[in-house]
């Protein structure tokens, strides 16, 4: 197994949902028996993510593209690269329908590669999440920074809607791309929803060079001539961030390196892939966010080191003590809410987690491409102990 599928084999083995993985190179740990039997599982998930807390409401539209000029790079038979992307934008209050928290096609996958046999979850229920943002909804006036995310191997976008629909109700327009064939599911323009044809060997060291194109694509044809969103006058073009997750993360320097249009870029506890680009960076800004016991100066993963020497930049590291790498999403949240155990040496609660993020992912982007000081990330805050700031 190469650097890079170790690295993305460690991502998954340790987000909160203990979920099964395909292939048995990358199986995840079980559970108690007791904890998943049906008798003390509940029935449904009445799964509900929490409320957005800027003054916009959170508008959701989903965006099906396709790239006419690459061929798709992990299932090339099916032609042109597709994707579906979730655009989150600053809405007016009471406006619009519930928007719901996966398709039922990206639902069923993701119950059964990502959901422990047992719980009684059923697929609907994961449709049905509330996730306070809205679809139809009237969108603000005025323009407003663009932010790409991307999640991580094995897990759909959905998992990033809490911390997307928290930057739009603060008024950045989100970009949530789903890369295909690189998670459960995804449902594209035909309404099929092709699974994962990754999992079963591990995440390629091609993958994070991959994401960045997929990620420029979806920047020319939100920004470009003729945009394929019809709200894209809402975009500031010369305002633009990314974040992602585990290899989100990680494939945010390097969309970074190959587009100088991407300003600001955090990673969500995400190992660097061998070979980092930081030389082609130019002093653009970089937050790294990530669990204590991996990403401390000196902790388990040495790629965040390695990468952090090698630029010049505004380039804040925060170890968040306490937290798993499912922290950084919705998964823990919603693994709370049916029932599943905390995994080992977890002392933050999944709601405190998606605090936390939202807070330092959202101060980042108003201090980079607002030009907003923050001074929550001016050094260790007593009302966020958990955070704690590293000066290799």
């Amino acid at each position: 197994m190469t650097r890079s599928r170790r690295i993305a084999a460690v991502a998954a083995l340790v987000l909160a949902l203990p979920l099964p993985l395909a292939g048995a190179a990358m199986a995840s740990p079980s559970l108690p028996s007791a904890t998943v039997s049906m008798a003390s599982a509940p029935a449904a998930l009445h799964g509900e993510l929490p409320r957005p807390t800027g003054p916009y409401a959170a508008g959701e539209e989903v965006l099906h593209l396709t790239d006419q000029d690459r061929t798709d790079p992990w299932v090339p038979s099916a032609g042109p690269r597709q994707l579906a992307v979730s655009m989150f934008y600053p809405a007016r209050q009471d406006t619009g329908e519930p928007a719901p928290y996966m398709t039922l096609g990206e639902a069923q996958g993701f119950v059964a590669t990502r959901v422990p046999p047992g719980t009684g979850v059923q697929p609907q229920d994961f449709v049905d999440t509330r996730t306070h943002a809205y679809t139809d909804a009237k969108a603000a006036g005025g323009k407003f920074p663009l932010v790409v995310l991307s999640p991580g191997f094995e897990n759909p976008r959905a998992t990033l809607t809490g911390l997307a629909a928290d930057l739009a109700s603060h008024g950045y327009v989100v970009a949530l791309v789903g890369h295909t064939y690189e998670d459960s599911g995804e449902t594209l323009a035909d309404g099929s929803t092709p699974g994962c044809a990754l999992c079963d060997t591990g995440a390629p060291d091609a993958l994070p060079e991959s994401r960045a194109k997929d990620v420029s694509f979806v920047l020319d044809r939100l920004t470009g001539q003729h945009p394929a969103w019809r709200l894209s006058h809402l975009i500031d073009r010369d305002r633009i961030g990314m974040a992602g997750h585990s290899v989100g993360g990680a494939s945010a320097l390097n969309a970074m390196a190959d587009d100088r249009r991407i300003l600001a870029g955090v990673n969500m506890d995400g190992g660097f892939w061998p070979g980092f680009p930081t030389d082609r960076l130019d002093g653009r800004s970089f937050l790294l966010l990530g669990k204590q016991s991996d990403h401390a100066v000196g902790g388990g993963d040495t790629s965040w080191g390695e990468a952090w020497a090698g630029w010049k930049g505004y380039k804040p590291w925060l170890a968040v003590a306490g937290t798993n790498h499912g922290s950084f999403t919705d998964v823990e949240v919603l693994a709370a809410e049916i029932g599943l155990p905390l995994p080992p040496g977890t002392t933050t609660s999944p709601a405190r987690g998606m605090q936390l993020t939202r807070e330092y992912v959202g101060a980042f982007f108003d201090q980079t491409l607002r030009g907003i000081h923050q001074p929550l990330l001016d050094g260790p805050s007593t009302a966020n102990p958990e955070v704690l700031f590293q000066h290799p």
